[in-house]
């Protein structure tokens, strides 16, 4: 089945040069949702086109990125100590991208959610993070570049983009220690992109359409080819 899905879709797997992205644009192109339909938080904060409103003073960003990304944020919202989520795209060249633009592999993007969790102190937020890396690692498959199962291209990599020098740090850890559970289980090597948002692309994370806002809590029983890939590891 992947070498049919290679034979179709292989195309897609190679990354475009901010030369040969497709145009953007000044501004986003739809409607973007203010208010999580699970959580009842606010999803844009300070990226809002219209009252824009700082995130809370305890809380911190990640964008997490590992295939669909319906799949990635009911994973992330699960989790205690997060905020709010959404879905998006980073890593690209291409201003403000449309879902179908992203989909075509030419404009850089990874289908990307980003996730605002909050803790009393550095300690606590860091006890989410790292509760939220466990699940990354778990419940997707790092080993395969630029695709996950059958959804194959750039859109569908691996990667986590952090904010703070400080999440940087706990991102590699967590990394290098998933790392040993995967050769401990015959595993392959990591291939998710680890960068700072800055260095990603344009260093812009991008909500997505109304239509991807937590579509798995609209669409219970909606594709997702997210689950446990068989290696546990907590981080810590």
């Amino acid at each position: 089945m992947w070498q049919m899905m290679d034979l179709l879709y292989g195309h897609k797997k190679q990354m475009v040069t901010r030369e040969e992205a497709l145009p953007g644009r000044d501004a986003s192109p739809y409607p973007l949702l203010r208010e999580h339909l699970v959580l009842g938080t606010d999803m844009l904060g300070p990226d809002a086109p219209v009252d824009p409103r700082p995130w809370p003073a305890d809380a911190e960003e990640i964008i997490l990125a590992g295939g669909c990304f319906w799949g990635i944020e009911r994973i992330a919202w699960q989790i205690p100590g997060v905020h709010t989520t959404s879905a998006g795209y980073a890593g690209g060249f291409t201003a403000h991208p449309t879902y179908e633009e992203v989909f075509s592999a030419r404009t850089g993007h990874a289908e990307a959610v980003r996730v605002i969790y909050r803790g009393a102190d550095q300690d606590a937020r860091d006890a989410v993070l790292r509760a939220l890396l466990t699940e990354f690692w778990q419940q997707h498959d790092p080993t395969t570049a630029m695709r996950q199962g059958n959804d194959v291209g750039t859109e569908y990599r691996s990667a986590v983009y952090w904010t703070t020098a400080h999440q940087g740090e706990i991102v590699t850890a967590s990394a290098r220690s998933y790392q040993q559970a995967l050769d401990a289980a015959g595993r392959g090597a990591i291939t998710t992109e680890l960068a700072a948002l800055a260095d990603a692309g344009d260093g812009v994370y991008y909500t997505a359409e109304p239509e991807h806002q937590q579509y798995l809590a609209k669409n219970p029983g909606g594709y997702c080819n997210h689950g446990f890939n068989g290696v546990a590891c907590s981080i810590s």
